[in-house]
């Protein structure tokens, strides 16, 4: 599977950003997708993840209320809609997809596949 995300930019805080990661390889019906990210001197984060039904999604306390984390599975394309964004949601931002239930869906160590960062940058 590789991974292509896209739609990172600059915006001001309170404003909106929708994120895309589209796939393609063997397969989609991943057991689950995840967006993950890095702000500048600190560790990756978990942001959200979404299982392969789309029915069952998980986001940290942080974003809760802000994003919303989707599938579309016949496009084969994940997304991030980020509302309400803040200075500190500024940060490179990674789509991953891991194909078992191994571990916590939370940690990027349990994640297979990875796509190269789009760049979020929310300015005061």
């Amino acid at each position: 599977v590789q991974l292509q995300a896209s739609g990172g930019g600059l915006v001001q805080a309170g404003g909106s950003l929708r994120l895309s990661c589209a796939a393609s390889g063997r397969t989609f019906y991943v057991y689950a997708m995840g967006w993950f990210r890095q702000a500048p001197g600190k560790e990756r984060e978990f942001v959200a993840h979404i299982k392969g039904s789309g029915l069952v999604t998980n986001y940290t306390e942080s974003v809760k209320g802000r994003f919303t984390i989707s599938r579309n599975n016949a496009r084969k394309t994940l997304y991030l809609q980020m509302d309400s964004l803040k200075p500190e949601d500024t940060a490179l931002y990674y789509c991953a997809s891991k194909t078992t239930p191994n571990g916590n869906d939370g940690d990027g160590q349990t994640y297979d596949y990875w796509g190269h960062g789009t760049l979020v940058t929310v300015s005061s």
